[in-house]
Protein backbone atom coordinates (compact mmCIF):
# COMPACT_ATOMS: atom_id res chain seq x y z
CA UNK A 1 0.00 0.00 0.00
CA UNK A 2 2.81 2.40 0.88
CA UNK A 3 4.55 1.86 -2.44
CA UNK A 4 1.29 2.47 -4.33
CA UNK A 5 0.85 5.83 -2.59
CA UNK A 6 4.47 6.76 -3.26
CA UNK A 7 4.10 5.89 -6.94
CA UNK A 8 0.93 7.97 -7.28
CA UNK A 9 2.74 10.94 -5.68
CA UNK A 10 5.57 10.57 -8.21
CA UNK A 11 3.09 10.55 -11.08
CA UNK A 12 1.29 13.61 -9.67
CA UNK A 13 4.55 15.54 -9.45
CA UNK A 14 5.42 14.65 -13.03
CA UNK A 15 2.01 15.85 -14.20
CA UNK A 16 2.35 19.14 -12.30
CA UNK A 17 5.78 19.58 -13.86
CA UNK A 18 4.22 19.51 -17.29
CA UNK A 19 4.18 15.84 -18.22
CA UNK A 20 1.54 14.93 -20.82
CA UNK A 21 -0.42 11.81 -19.91
CA UNK A 22 -3.26 12.34 -22.38
CA UNK A 23 -3.90 10.83 -25.82
CA UNK A 24 -1.81 7.73 -26.47
CA UNK A 25 0.15 7.99 -23.21
CA UNK A 26 -0.50 5.46 -20.50
CA UNK A 27 -2.74 6.46 -17.61
CA UNK A 28 -0.09 5.41 -15.15
CA UNK A 29 -2.14 5.97 -12.00
CA UNK A 30 -5.06 3.72 -12.91
CA UNK A 31 -2.79 1.20 -14.65
CA UNK A 32 -0.62 0.90 -11.55
CA UNK A 33 -3.67 0.27 -9.35
CA UNK A 34 -5.07 -2.22 -11.86
CA UNK A 35 -1.77 -4.09 -11.94
CA UNK A 36 -1.78 -4.21 -8.15
CA UNK A 37 -5.23 -5.80 -8.11
CA UNK A 38 -4.14 -8.37 -10.70
CA UNK A 39 -1.06 -9.20 -8.65
CA UNK A 40 -3.17 -9.75 -5.53
CA UNK A 41 -5.37 -12.08 -7.60
CA UNK A 42 -2.26 -14.00 -8.69
CA UNK A 43 -2.58 -12.84 -12.30
CA UNK A 44 1.17 -12.24 -12.40
CA UNK A 45 1.69 -12.21 -16.16
CA UNK A 46 -1.10 -9.69 -16.71
CA UNK A 47 0.12 -7.52 -13.82
CA UNK A 48 3.64 -7.62 -15.23
CA UNK A 49 2.37 -6.50 -18.61
CA UNK A 50 0.66 -3.47 -17.06
CA UNK A 51 3.71 -2.52 -14.99
CA UNK A 52 5.96 -2.79 -18.05
CA UNK A 53 3.63 -0.54 -20.02
CA UNK A 54 4.06 2.12 -17.35
CA UNK A 55 7.83 1.78 -17.57
CA UNK A 56 7.77 1.91 -21.38
CA UNK A 57 5.85 5.20 -21.21
CA UNK A 58 8.82 6.84 -19.49
CA UNK A 59 8.03 6.57 -15.77
CA UNK A 60 10.82 5.56 -13.40
CA UNK A 61 10.33 4.92 -9.70
CA UNK A 62 11.49 2.49 -7.05
CA UNK A 63 7.93 1.20 -6.34
CA UNK A 64 7.38 0.49 -10.05
CA UNK A 65 10.65 -1.42 -10.44
CA UNK A 66 10.05 -3.23 -7.14
CA UNK A 67 6.66 -4.51 -8.32
CA UNK A 68 8.07 -5.52 -11.71
CA UNK A 69 10.73 -7.52 -9.86
CA UNK A 70 8.05 -9.21 -7.77
CA UNK A 71 6.13 -10.21 -10.88
CA UNK A 72 9.20 -11.61 -12.59
CA UNK A 73 10.01 -13.65 -9.49
CA UNK A 74 6.48 -15.10 -9.46
CA UNK A 75 6.98 -15.98 -13.14
CA UNK A 76 10.27 -17.74 -12.24
CA UNK A 77 12.36 -15.22 -14.19
CA UNK A 78 15.15 -14.86 -11.65
CA UNK A 79 17.44 -12.80 -13.87
CA UNK A 80 14.87 -10.13 -14.59
CA UNK A 81 13.73 -10.14 -10.95
CA UNK A 82 17.29 -9.36 -9.80
CA UNK A 83 17.61 -6.73 -12.55
CA UNK A 84 14.54 -4.79 -11.47
CA UNK A 85 15.26 -5.06 -7.75
CA UNK A 86 18.68 -3.54 -8.45
CA UNK A 87 17.09 -0.76 -10.51
CA UNK A 88 14.69 -0.09 -7.65
CA UNK A 89 17.53 -0.14 -5.14
CA UNK A 90 19.46 2.46 -7.13
CA UNK A 91 16.50 4.84 -6.83
CA UNK A 92 15.77 4.04 -3.17
CA UNK A 93 18.71 2.35 -1.41
CA UNK A 94 17.06 2.72 2.02
CA UNK A 95 14.03 0.52 1.28
CA UNK A 96 14.29 -2.66 3.36
CA UNK A 97 11.67 -4.48 1.26
CA UNK A 98 13.76 -4.03 -1.88
CA UNK A 99 16.96 -5.20 -0.17
CA UNK A 100 15.18 -8.11 1.48
CA UNK A 101 13.55 -9.34 -1.72
CA UNK A 102 16.83 -9.02 -3.63
CA UNK A 103 18.64 -11.18 -1.09
CA UNK A 104 15.75 -13.65 -1.01
CA UNK A 105 15.64 -14.06 -4.78
CA UNK A 106 19.39 -14.55 -5.06
CA UNK A 107 19.10 -17.57 -2.78
CA UNK A 108 17.34 -19.37 -5.64
CA UNK A 109 20.18 -18.84 -8.11
CA UNK A 110 21.56 -22.19 -9.30
CA UNK A 111 25.12 -20.83 -9.56
CA UNK A 112 27.15 -18.58 -7.27
CA UNK A 113 30.68 -17.44 -7.96
CA UNK A 114 33.05 -17.81 -5.03
CA UNK A 115 36.75 -18.09 -4.40
CA UNK A 116 38.00 -14.49 -4.54
CA UNK A 117 37.81 -12.15 -1.59
CA UNK A 118 36.31 -8.75 -2.29
CA UNK A 119 38.54 -5.74 -1.65
CA UNK A 120 37.88 -4.79 2.02
CA UNK A 121 38.12 -1.07 1.20
CA UNK A 122 35.41 -1.41 -1.45
CA UNK A 123 33.26 -3.41 0.96
CA UNK A 124 33.72 -0.72 3.60
CA UNK A 125 32.88 2.13 1.20
CA UNK A 126 29.82 0.29 -0.12
CA UNK A 127 28.51 -0.16 3.42
CA UNK A 128 28.84 3.58 4.06
CA UNK A 129 27.36 5.00 0.85
CA UNK A 130 24.69 2.35 0.18
CA UNK A 131 22.00 4.04 2.35
CA UNK A 132 22.31 7.26 0.30
CA UNK A 133 21.24 8.25 -3.18
CA UNK A 134 23.65 10.27 -5.28
CA UNK A 135 21.34 13.30 -5.13
CA UNK A 136 21.26 13.23 -1.34
CA UNK A 137 25.04 13.01 -1.09
CA UNK A 138 25.42 15.85 -3.59
CA UNK A 139 23.06 18.04 -1.52
CA UNK A 140 24.94 17.24 1.68
CA UNK A 141 28.28 18.10 0.07
CA UNK A 142 26.88 21.34 -1.36
CA UNK A 143 25.45 22.44 2.00
CA UNK A 144 28.72 21.63 3.78
CA UNK A 145 30.68 23.61 1.19
CA UNK A 146 28.39 26.63 1.63
CA UNK A 147 28.76 26.40 5.41
CA UNK A 148 32.53 26.24 5.06
CA UNK A 149 32.59 29.30 2.79
CA UNK A 150 30.33 31.23 5.19
CA UNK A 151 32.58 30.20 8.08
CA UNK A 152 35.68 31.49 6.27
CA UNK A 153 33.94 34.75 5.41
CA UNK A 154 32.90 35.22 9.06
CA UNK A 155 36.41 34.47 10.30
CA UNK A 156 37.98 36.95 7.88
CA UNK A 157 35.37 39.68 8.33
CA UNK A 158 35.10 39.52 12.11
CA UNK A 159 38.73 38.45 12.58
CA UNK A 160 37.82 35.50 14.77
CA UNK A 161 40.72 33.57 16.23
CA UNK A 162 41.48 31.01 18.88
CA UNK A 163 41.58 27.26 19.43
CA UNK A 164 37.80 26.88 19.22
CA UNK A 165 37.56 28.66 15.87
CA UNK A 166 40.44 26.63 14.42
CA UNK A 167 38.88 23.40 15.73
CA UNK A 168 35.56 24.22 14.06
CA UNK A 169 37.42 24.96 10.84
CA UNK A 170 39.30 21.65 10.95
CA UNK A 171 36.09 19.74 11.64
CA UNK A 172 34.30 21.42 8.71
CA UNK A 173 37.20 20.60 6.39
CA UNK A 174 37.30 16.95 7.46
CA UNK A 175 33.53 16.49 7.17
CA UNK A 176 33.52 18.23 3.77
CA UNK A 177 36.32 15.99 2.51
CA UNK A 178 34.57 12.83 3.73
CA UNK A 179 31.30 13.91 2.12
CA UNK A 180 33.07 14.74 -1.15
CA UNK A 181 34.80 11.35 -1.22
CA UNK A 182 31.48 9.59 -0.58
CA UNK A 183 29.78 11.57 -3.35
CA UNK A 184 32.56 10.84 -5.83
CA UNK A 185 32.57 7.15 -4.94
CA UNK A 186 28.79 6.92 -5.30
CA UNK A 187 28.91 8.61 -8.70
CA UNK A 188 31.68 6.32 -9.88
CA UNK A 189 30.00 3.10 -8.73
CA UNK A 190 26.44 3.99 -9.79
CA UNK A 191 26.96 5.90 -13.03
CA UNK A 192 30.53 5.63 -14.32
CA UNK A 193 30.70 1.88 -13.70
CA UNK A 194 28.30 0.08 -16.07
CA UNK A 195 26.80 -2.96 -14.38
CA UNK A 196 24.55 -5.65 -15.74
CA UNK A 197 22.72 -8.86 -14.90
CA UNK A 198 22.54 -12.20 -16.68
CA UNK A 199 18.86 -12.64 -17.63
CA UNK A 200 19.06 -15.76 -19.79
CA UNK A 201 18.63 -19.11 -18.07
CA UNK A 202 22.18 -19.97 -19.15
CA UNK A 203 24.77 -17.73 -20.76
CA UNK A 204 28.08 -19.07 -21.98
CA UNK A 205 31.14 -17.17 -20.83
CA UNK A 206 34.11 -17.38 -23.20
CA UNK A 207 37.77 -16.43 -23.21
CA UNK A 208 37.18 -14.11 -26.18
CA UNK A 209 34.36 -12.27 -27.99
CA UNK A 210 32.69 -15.24 -29.68
CA UNK A 211 31.82 -18.90 -29.39
CA UNK A 212 34.92 -19.79 -31.42
CA UNK A 213 36.97 -18.98 -28.30
CA UNK A 214 37.47 -21.28 -25.31
CA UNK A 215 34.38 -21.93 -23.19
CA UNK A 216 34.97 -20.90 -19.57
CA UNK A 217 31.71 -21.58 -17.72
CA UNK A 218 27.94 -21.08 -17.83
CA UNK A 219 26.65 -17.87 -16.30
CA UNK A 220 23.32 -18.45 -14.60
CA UNK A 221 20.41 -16.01 -14.47
CA UNK A 222 20.85 -13.38 -11.79
CA UNK A 223 24.64 -13.13 -11.81
CA UNK A 224 25.80 -9.51 -11.53
CA UNK A 225 28.82 -8.11 -13.32
CA UNK A 226 30.64 -4.96 -14.40
CA UNK A 227 31.23 -4.24 -18.07
CA UNK A 228 34.83 -3.48 -18.98
CA UNK A 229 34.33 -3.03 -22.72
CA UNK A 230 32.28 -4.18 -25.70
CA UNK A 231 33.35 -5.82 -28.94
CA UNK A 232 30.88 -6.83 -31.60
CA UNK A 233 27.97 -8.64 -29.99
CA UNK A 234 29.85 -9.39 -26.76
CA UNK A 235 30.77 -7.71 -23.47
CA UNK A 236 33.98 -8.31 -21.56
CA UNK A 237 32.62 -8.54 -18.03
CA UNK A 238 33.96 -8.84 -14.50
CA UNK A 239 31.81 -10.90 -12.15
CA UNK A 240 31.47 -10.30 -8.41
CA UNK A 241 34.31 -12.72 -7.64
CA UNK A 242 36.54 -10.76 -10.09
CA UNK A 243 36.53 -13.52 -12.70
CA UNK A 244 36.52 -12.14 -16.25
CA UNK A 245 34.98 -13.43 -19.46
CA UNK A 246 33.12 -12.53 -22.63
CA UNK A 247 29.35 -12.87 -22.73
CA UNK A 248 26.77 -12.39 -25.47
CA UNK A 249 24.87 -9.08 -25.21
CA UNK A 250 21.59 -10.88 -25.94
CA UNK A 251 21.85 -12.82 -22.66
CA UNK A 252 22.19 -9.81 -20.36
CA UNK A 253 20.57 -6.49 -19.44
CA UNK A 254 22.16 -3.27 -18.20
CA UNK A 255 21.01 -2.16 -14.74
Amino acid sequence: MGKSVLFIIVVFIMIMAGGDVSGNDVNADSLFNSAGVKYENRQYASALSDYLKIGQSGYKSAPLYYNIGNCYFKESELGYAVLYYLRAQRLDPTDDDISGNLEFVRQFMPVTLEGVKINPFITFMDSIVSPFTLNRLAWISSILFILFVLFLCAVIYFQFDGIFVRSVGYILVIVLLVSSVMTTYKYRTDYMTVRGVVVAAEAGVYSGPGEDHDFEFNGAAGLIFEIERAEGGYYLVIFENKRKGWINKENVEII
